[in-house]
């Protein structure tokens, strides 16, 4: 949450740093702000916005300024309203200091309290405002120095990017439980949120860890922890283009990140197939192979569609690597004080592996010497630094709030490593390593005409509430296909197992309750068959998501949808798609904003 952009280096035009921000927009849009130092006027020049960036940008409209160091920010609010005086970057009494913060710093109330006796005059609402009072108490010429000073004052979580008129040399970066990483430019240093802000400068990122301090000056940088003692850290190369991170001709990124599935699923298993028929290698799990042989269970750990792909994974471990396997929101797995077991692996799956609640879930099994792993998209990311050993999903950068090629690259993750354990018991799996590699093209088939999906988002398009529901390897596609609705078009949906129909939900049922039933044909096909002649008895209507060539259900059904047939296992990567689609056109057709729906951010960094 909240997207940061800080610059050091040759005086660099303030229109760079805007553009900067806008790949971080997904981070949070609820206003944007900046604040440069002028090198001619000696002088730092801000401007604050409420919404979205474009707002701020109208606001620099004509303004030609040449700056070194600045502070780019987007906010996703947490304290304080949606207003410009709660708009990052924050100054101290006198606009010496300049802070941009993501995170939430748990105790500024009583640092405020006694920051105002001392005579320090607030202006917002925020936690983040308290950083440059404490660090105009603290400075006396050097910028590095009071930060150390303040640091251990703060209590929380924050990622800091901070900036002096009266020490501008230097740009200092902080993290402690948020997202920071630096990019290594020739003569310039940018300290990010996240790499797509860099991309457009340089490759070259350093990922700071809890504790760390990058010090930036125009001629080069140094990290450190707080108490100033040096820190070596390996360089690491961003494998991905600007390109990447642009839209590409698409209207939206959620289309074109749609429309990148074949791609992004043939990456995912790009390498990783053995050279015998049923064989899968995964390179990334090398180091804990050994330590895999004895599990006797896996645990899997996410939130929100990674938490739903978990439970896919769920069923697939269980029944073909036939290794006891269950799943868990990360938000309330360590409040249960969980009791942590050797022979157990914990599973972590994350897109962009900033989630909080996922850190905090995974710092808590280390704590306790349990062995973990990561399903992770973003390299460098604190999951896959944090993890034992982890898995790549390969898609490159997800820009759209709402998640659709990362969740169908953690599907298919699941299914290569449900079959890899399989490997490690001795058993070959080929005629699912077989389907599997038929995955991509299937689904660029599919992408091929989406006009029909979009025929069926024009005639429920005004619809307040959908139900979901199926069952099995559908019961979490279900979910997830009713939390891409609700993302996108703020339409009501629930998603359920419709074996939970009668013992509950069907009293929501009549005319203008749609049910979203996916009904492939499968082993729980004529269960479902059932579920859905109960809802149409209740006059509802329904919407079913089926196999190719199955006529049956245009009997009963009010529109039906097919996918191509594939493995019963593999039909969730190919069963979401509609749906994923029926959520963007359903929002494009009630004028929302669908890559950046409102209240929400890509990455959820603070608890």
């Amino acid at each position: 949450m909240c997207g940061i952009v800080g610059y050091i280096g040759k005086p660099k035009n303030i229109q760079e740093g805007l553009e900067a921000l806008k790949r971080l927009e997904y981070r949070g849009y609820d206003s944007a702000g900046m604040a440069a130092y002028d090198p001619q006027k000696k002088e730092i020049f801000a401007m604050k916005a409420v919404g979205k960036i474009e707002n701020l940008e109208k606001k620099l409209k004509g303004v030609d300024m040449k700056a070194s160091p600045f502070l780019f920010y987007t906010r996703w609010a947490t304290h304080g309203g949606v207003t410009e005086q709660n708009c990052h970057p924050h100054a101290d009494c006198q606009s010496n200091i300049w802070v941009a913060h993501n995170g939430i710093i748990e105790n500024y109330q009583q640092l405020k309290a006694k920051l105002i006796e001392e005579g320090h005059v607030f202006v917002s609402e925020t936690d983040t405002e308290v950083i440059p009072h404490l660090i105009e108490q603290a400075f006396h010429g050097s910028l590095v120095e009071a930060v150390q000073n303040v640091v251990p004052l703060l209590r929380g979580a924050f990622a800091l990017v901070i900036i002096a008129k009266e020490d501008p040399e230097h740009l200092i970066a902080v993290r402690n439980s948020a997202p920071l990483l630096i990019g290594i430019g020739e003569g310039e240093y940018i300290a990010a949120s996240d790499p797509s802000a860099v991309v457009g400068m340089t490759k070259e990122v350093v990922y700071l860890d809890d504790g760390e301090m990058a010090v930036l000056k125009k001629d080069g940088y140094a990290i450190q922890d707080i108490n100033g003692n040096h820190i070596t850290k390996t360089v690491n190369v961003i494998d991905w283009n600007i390109e990447d991170a642009q839209k590409g001709g698409y209207p939206h990124f959620m289309l074109k990140e749609i429309m990148e599935q074949p791609e992004g699923i043939a990456d995912t298993m790009r390498g990783r197939f053995g050279r015998e028929p049923g064989e899968v290698r995964l390179g990334g799990l090398g180091a804990v192979r050994d330590r895999l042989k004895k599990i006797e269970r896996v645990h899997i750990l996410g939130m929100g569609t990674a938490y739903l792909a978990g439970l896919v994974g769920e069923y697939l471990i269980s029944e073909y690597a036939r290794v006891p396997a269950d799943t868990d929101p990360a938000s309330e797995f360590r409040y249960r004080s969980p009791i942590i077991d050797e022979k157990t692996a914990y599973l972590f799956v994350s897109q962009s592996g900033e989630t909080a609640d996922t850190l905090a879930a995974l710092r808590e099994v280390k704590r306790q010497g349990g062995l973990t792993l990561g399903v992770i998209n973003v390299v460098g990311s604190s999951v896959a630094r944090g993890v034992d050993a982890g898995l790549y999903n390969h898609v490159g950068p997800e820009i759209g709030v709402a998640s659709t090629k990362a969740f169908t690259s953690q599907l298919t993750l699941l299914a290569l490593l449900a079959v890899f354990l399989a490997n490690q018991k001795g058993k070959r799996l080929p005629d699912i390593t077989e389907a599997l590699q038929k995955i991509p093209e299937t689904v660029a088939r599919m992408l091929e005409d989406t006009s029909a999906v979009k025929k069926l988002a024009e005639k429920y398009a005004k619809a307040s509430s959908m139900l979901y529901i199926g069952r099995k390897y559908q019961y979490p596609i279900a979910m997830e296909g009713a939390l891409k609705l609700k993302e996108i078009s703020y339409v009501h949906a629930e998603g359920f197992s419709g074996g939970e129909l009668k013992h509950g939900p069907i009293a929501l049922v009549d005319e203008r309750m749609p049910t979203v039933a996916i009904c492939p044909q499968d082993s729980v096909y004529g269960k479902m068959v059932s579920n859905i002649q109960e809802i149409k008895a209740r006059k509802g209507p329904v919407i079913a998501v089926t196999t190719e060539g199955n006529t049956e259900l245009e009997k009963i059904a009010d529109d039906v949808i097919y996918i191509p047939k594939t493995l019963e296992m593999l039909t969730p990567i190919l069963s979401v798609i509609p749906l994923q689609l029926f959520a963007y056109y359903m929002g494009v057709l009630r004028g929302c904003d669908v890559d950046k729906p409102r209240n929400l951010a890509k990455s959820v960094t603070v608890e």
